[in-house]
């Protein structure tokens, strides 16, 4: 779509199916009226309660139905106004007029926005609008496409997601810290964007699909206020941008990347065209490419201390497509060489760390995704999609696919000991939200042992405030037989101590440095060989990994609760 041009609607304004956003004060007068209606998200989970709340995230709408009907057939009910609005955009029904009469939502308005249709039956959303709580409290509306549970037959496919799993994990993932330029890339319904306007002094989003800038638009304007914009100029805050992952922004340079991008390996059919495919999750290219070329090129668009946040898919071959044997010649089990392709794709000058969240067989991961479209509506589809699913992946030999979350670090100067930072981890329990913190402490502590790698041992080490310690030992035994350090916060990782380790952590209480207690047990031990330089490069690995901090660092008790 054309730049805005002086007499015409901004640019995707009026995106055909998407919300028209062409009039700032009727979107204005729309968030008022929809706040005045009660329609916030405090108000609608108290009005269906944790138990229909949790059934609608799920896409189940019945017991949010059963808690609203009687709500809606009583006139007068000073919750009729809110619970048609649910109905209406969070279920997707029909609500007769005198239902929403009792709104100070204007049914005109909804349609002359592109929100509503009027039916037989009463008003029907043509989108999914629901209020959310940023995690500052501040309560926006977004707008995306109405998802399978509130519209019949399979997703369109130039689909725009809502607010999801994935989407929330990525921005509690991405460094919220001051920057200048940020970007995102794929930014579907905007909530990358959301967020990053809360930090960065302008963004640019950029989307394959128009529909997608034009749900970006409207969502921006309808909460102007909430993002501090000056809805008559857009453009100082926020660049919407057409075009396929960085092309829109080549030869720029940015301080802080992220990217939700088409990451869903699909197989591909001959004679496809971009109308076959679900542009929200396929990126068009073979097995997973897609994230493989994103990762190669986003160190072109990044400045000097930039970092790049994105979440991916990738696969992991088996031992006949290449998969790898250790030095006694044993394969090495899928678990523990997933990382093996993406380490290949990451330039050898950048900082890199992959957390590998989940690992799915190639039948698990086909039936997810085409549950997702609600293709397994057509019985016959259901079984051609899943069969090419399956021969898509054994003509590349995958054994399994990873899904997980992508940082990346250009270094704001060259490193005098030279070599990037790279890490590959498999987290599949629980961890701490947002996560941003933890990991960026991480990188932190990582920065601190390579500026100090000549003098690390002169710190006073002391346990992290989040760190426990757990010693198990069979019954009558003089001494346990595995002592652990467990996190209670970050990454909650549990790591296995060797004794010697175990004696190093207890003795670690501010007061000798490192190198006096490795000494001291070098001399109690009567170490003669390399004993004491591998405990020190185990002590350096829980220094890396936050069990053990210098004690300047140590940073204010936290919650550490499970």
């Amino acid at each position: 779509m054309a730049p805005d041009t002086p007499g015409r609607p901004p640019a995707f304004s009026r995106v055909p199916g998407t919300p028209v956003s062409d009039d700032p004060r009727r979107l204005a007068a729309l968030h008022g009226a929809l706040r005045g209606s009660g329609f916030t998200h405090d108000r609608v989970a108290g009005l269906l309660g944790a138990a229909a709340m949790d059934a609608l995230a799920r896409d189940q709408a019945v017991p949010a139905l059963r808690v609203l009907e009687p709500v809606l057939g009583t006139p007068g009910h000073p919750d009729r106004g809110t619970a048609g609005l649910v109905v209406l955009f969070l279920l997707g029904r029909a609500v007769p007029a005198e239902v929403l009469a009792a709104s100070a939502v204007a049914p005109g308005d909804l349609v002359g926005l592109g929100l509503a249709e009027q039916t037989r039956d009463g008003l029907r959303s043509t989108v999914d609008l629901r209020p959310h709580a940023a995690d500052d409290g501040t309560e926006l509306y977004v707008a995306s496409d109405l998802g399978e549970s509130q519209r019949p037959g399979v997703l369109r496919r130039d689909h725009v997601l809502g607010i999801g799993q994935a989407s929330l994990t990525l921005a509690q993932t991405t460094d919220r810290r001051p920057v200048g330029r940020a970007l995102d890339v794929g930014t579907g319904c905007g909530i990358q964007t959301f967020h990053l306007l809360a930090h960065a002094r302008h963004v640019t989003a950029t989307d394959l699909s128009d529909r997608a800038l034009g749900f970006t638009r409207f969502n921006l304007l309808l909460n102007a206020q909430a993002f501090a914009l000056d809805p008559h100029r857009l453009e100082d805050r926020v660049s919407l941008r057409a075009g396929s992952l960085l092309d829109p922004v080549a030869g720029e340079r940015f301080d802080l990347v992220v990217s939700n991008p088409p990451f869903v390996i699909t197989p591909r059919a001959p004679g496809e065209t971009p109308a076959d495919r679900f542009t929200y999750r396929d990126g068009g290219l073979p097995g997973d490419r897609i994230v493989a070329d994103l990762v190669r090129a986003l160190p072109g668009v990044m400045a000097p201390g930039a970092t790049a946040h994105l979440l991916g898919n990738w696969e992991v071959l088996g031992e006949a497509a290449g998969g790898a044997e250790d030095t006694a010649g044993e394969p090495v089990p899928v678990a523990e060489r997933w990382m093996h392709r993406p380490d290949s794709w990451v330039p050898e000058e950048i900082d890199t760390w992959w957390i590998q969240r989940e690992l799915a067989g190639p039948e698990e991961y086909a039936e997810t995704w085409l549950r997702d479209a609600a293709e397994s509506r057509d019985p016959e589809h259901y079984e051609r999609a899943y069969r090419a699913y399956l021969d898509d992946f054994a003509a590349r030999g995958v054994e399994a696919v990873g899904f997980g979350m992508i940082r990346l670090r250009r270094p704001a100067a060259p490193r005098p000991h030279g070599g990037a930072l790279r890490r590959f981890e498999h987290v599949p329990h629980p961890v701490q939200q947002p996560l941003a913190p933890a990991l960026a402490a991480t990188w932190a502590r990582a920065d601190w042992l390579a500026e100090h790698s000549e003098d690390w041992q002169d710190a006073h080490l002391v346990a992290a405030e989040d760190v426990t310690e757990e010693r198990h030992q069979r019954p009558g035994a003089e001494h346990p037989g595995v002592i652990l350090l467990r996190q209670g916060a970050g990454l909650r990782r549990t790591t296995v101590l060797t004794s010697e380790a175990a004696g190093f952590a207890g003795a670690c209480d501010g007061e000798l440095s490192a190198r006096q207690i490795l000494a001291a047990l070098a001399a109690l031990l009567e170490w003669t060989g390399v004993e004491r330089e591998r405990l020190a490069e185990e002590v350096r690995h829980l220094v890396l990994d936050g069990f053990l901090v210098p004690l300047e660092q140590q940073p204010a008790p936290t919650d550490v609760g499970g």
